[in-house]
C-alpha cells in the first residue's frame, strides 16, 4: 500500500470513529460584500461588475483569498451552496492527487482460466477493466499482437468482458436524459476505450461529410464498431441551403440517428456520441483487433463474466500516470475520467468503486485540509449534477490550501490559461481574456451546466499578489454571462494593494 492511501485510510478511520465531530453550517444572512482594508478598493470594482442586469435575479457569489495565508480579501455570498458545475472537479482532482498519487497507473489485463497447449488457449479469454480511461483501440491492436508472440492463434473458449473492478451502476444519479447521448454524460464503466487522446471514454465520433446536393450526406465512425447502428437520414443540399445536422442516440439503444442538411462543399460536421454498454464496445474492438492478427475465438456471443481468482494474468497494459491524464482531465474538462476518478478511490480505499464509497474519500480529504464538509452537497465528480452544492468560499478554501501540497504543480499545470491559444495549454480559456492583464495569468477551472457557471483559479495582480478566487453564477436567464467571470479575474489580475 503506498503513502497517499495508508494516509487517506488514516483520516477515514478519524472520520468514523468521531474524532473530527460535525458542525452545523451557519449561512450569513447578509448580502452586503466583504474586504479586507488593503483591498478596500476591490469591493467597489466587483460590484460593479455584478450590477449587470443579466444578473437580475440571479444568485452572484464571489470569494477571493490571498493564496500565501489563506486569509479573505473579498466575498460576496461565499457561504451560500450553489452549483459549480465543472469546478466540481478540482475537488475530486484534489483527492485523487493526494489518494492516488501523481504516478498512479491504471491496467487492463487479459487473463485466463486454460492453459496453452500448442498454439491453442484451452480456456476463456478475459478482457478485465480496471478503470483505463485512456484505452484506445491501438492499445488493443498492441494486445493482440502480445497473444500472438505467446504462440496463441486460437482461443478454444469464449472471450469475455470483465469489469467488475467498479460497480455495475453506469450513470450518476442525476445525469438528466439529453445529456445521455453525448460524450459528457457517456456510461462509466472499468472497462471502457477513448476513441483519441483527448480521453472521452465510452464514445465514438460521428463525421457528417456533404456528398452531392439531393444525396445522403456521407457519415463516417471513429473508430469502427459493430455495437452501434448508424441511421443515416442526413441530405446533402445546395451551397447556399441551411446547415441543420443533429446526431443523436436513440434512448436506451446502441443507434445513432443522423438528420437534417449539409450544403454541398461545407466543412464536416463531428459529434461525439456516448455508447451505451462501454464494456461491449472495448470487447468488440478488441476481438476485431485478434481477428487482424489472425486469433480465432471459438465461440461467437461476446459475454460479461468476472475472470475466476485463479485465473492467470497472460498480458497487460498501464495507462500513463495520472499526472498525464490530469492534462486532457483539467483543460478540456473531461467528465468521463472525473467519475472514473471518483470510482477508483472507492475502490482503492473502501474495495467498493462506486459514488457512494468515492465521494466519501473525496470529503474525507477535503476536511483534513480544513474544507467545511458539512457546507458541501456532493452527488458527483464531473459537476454534470444539477443536485450538488458547494459555497464559492470553501472552493477558494480549497484551492489556498492545496499549495501547501506536494503534488500542487500537478494541478496548477493542469489548470486552463487564460488566453493562450494552444488546445492543451489554454484549454476551456484559450479563447477568453485575450488581450488583458488576465491573458497567461489567470489559470482556473472553468464550469457550465444549464443556469450556472462557474471560474475558479488563480491571479497574480498588478502588485505581485497571488490570489485564490472562485466566481459562481446560478439562477440568470438563457444569455451568456461568462464575461462578467472575466471581467472579475481582469479586476483581479489589474489590482493593486493599497497600503
Amino acid at each position: 500500500m503506498s503513502r497517499n492511501q495508508t494516509k487517506i485510510k488514516r483520516r477515514v478511520m478519524i472520520l468514523l470513529l468521531g474524532i473530527l465531530p460535525i458542525m452545523p453550517v451557519q449561512v450569513k444572512d447578509s448580502v452586503s460584500a466583504q474586504a479586507s482594508s488593503d483591498y478596500a478598493d476591490l469591493k467597489n470594482h466587483i460590484n460593479e461588475v455584478l450590477a449587470d442586469e443579466r444578473l437580475r435575479g440571479a444568485i452572484s457569489a464571489v470569494s477571493v483569498r490571498d493564496a500565501d495565508s489563506g486569509n479573505v480579501v473579498f466575498e460576496q455570498f461565499g457561504q451560500v451552496r450553489l452549483k459549480i458545475a465543472s469546478n466540481m472537479k478540482l475537488l475530486t482532482g484534489a483527492a485523487a492527487l493526494e489518494v492516488l498519487g501523481p504516478d498512479y497507473t491504471f491496467k487492463t489485463e487479459l487473463l485466463t482460466d486454460g492453459k496453452v497447449k500448442g498454439n491453442t488457449l484451452r480456456g476463456n479469454l478475459y478482457l478485465k477493466g480496471k478503470g483505463d480511461s485512456t484505452l484506445s483501440p491501438e492499445d488493443f491492436d498492441e494486445l493482440a499482437k502480445g497473444l500472438k508472440k505467446l504462440g496463441i492463434k486460437k482461443v478454444a473458449g469464449n472471450l469475455a468482458a470483465d469489469d467488475t473492478w467498479y460497480d455495475d451502476v453506469r450513470l450518476s444519479e442525476d445525469v438528466v436524459w439529453n445529456d445521455e447521448s453525448y460524450y459528457y454524460g457517456a456510461p462509466i464503466s472499468a472497462l471502457t476505450v477513448s476513441p483519441n487522446k483527448d480521453y472521452d471514454a465510452g464514445s465514438v465520433i460521428i463525421e457528417v461529410h456533404p456528398t452531392k446536393p439531393g444525396e445522403h450526406a456521407k457519415v463516417t465512425l471513429t473508430p469502427e464498431t459493430d455495437v452501434v447502428n448508424i441511421v443515416n437520414d442526413a441530405t446533402t443540399v445546395q451551397k447556399d441551403g441551411a446547415r441543420d445536422i443533429t446526431v443523436t442516440r436513440k434512448h436506451g439503444t446502441n443507434t445513432i440517428l443522423v438528420q437534417g442538411t449539409i450544403p454541398d462543399g461545407a466543412k464536416r460536421t463531428c459529434e461525439w456520441i456516448a455508447v451505451r454498454e462501454p464494456s461491449i464496445y472495448a470487447l468488440d474492438l478488441f476481438r476485431g483487433a485478434l481477428k487482424r492478427e489472425g486469433i480465432r475465438i471459438k465461440e461467437k456471443d461476446d459475454t460479461y463474466k468476472a475472470a475466476p481468482e485463479n485465473a492467470s494474468v497472460l498480458l497487460t497494459k498501464e495507462s500513463p500516470p495520472l499526472s498525464h491524464i490530469f492534462v486532457p482531465y483539467m483543460k478540456l474538462s473531461n467528465n468521463v475520467i472525473a467519475e472514473m476518478l471518483v470510482k477508483e478511490m472507492g475502490r482503492v480505499v473502501h474495495g467498493e468503486g462506486s459514488w457512494e464509497k468515492g465521494l466519501e474519500v473525496v470529503q474525507s480529504y477535503l476536511q483534513t485540509i480544513g474544507v467545511n464538509t458539512d457546507a458541501l452537497y456532493l452527488r458527483d465528480g464531473s459537476g454534470i449534477s444539477h443536485v450538488s452544492n458547494v459555497p464559492a468560499s470553501e472552493l477558494s478554501k480549497l484551492l489556498a490550501e492545496v499549495r501547501k501540497e506536494d503534488w500542487y504543480p500537478v494541478l496548477l499545470q493542469s489548470l486552463p490559461v487564460a488566453g493562450a491559444s494552444e488546445r492543451l495549454i489554454g484549454g476551456t480559456l484559450r479563447k477568453r481574456m485575450k488581450e488583458t492583464a488576465a491573458a497567461g495569468n489567470v489559470k482556473a477551472k472553468t464550469g457550465t451546466i444549464t443556469g450556472a457557471t462557474s471560474l475558479a483559479g488563480y491571479v497574480t495582480t498588478k502588485g505581485g499578489q497571488e490570489l485564490a478566487f472562485a466566481v459562481v453564477l446560478n439562477n440568470f436567464g438563457s444569455e451568456t454571462v461568462k464575461d462578467i467571470e472575466d471581467r472579475i479575474a481582469v479586476i483581479l489580475a489589474e489590482y493593486n494593494v493599497h497600503k
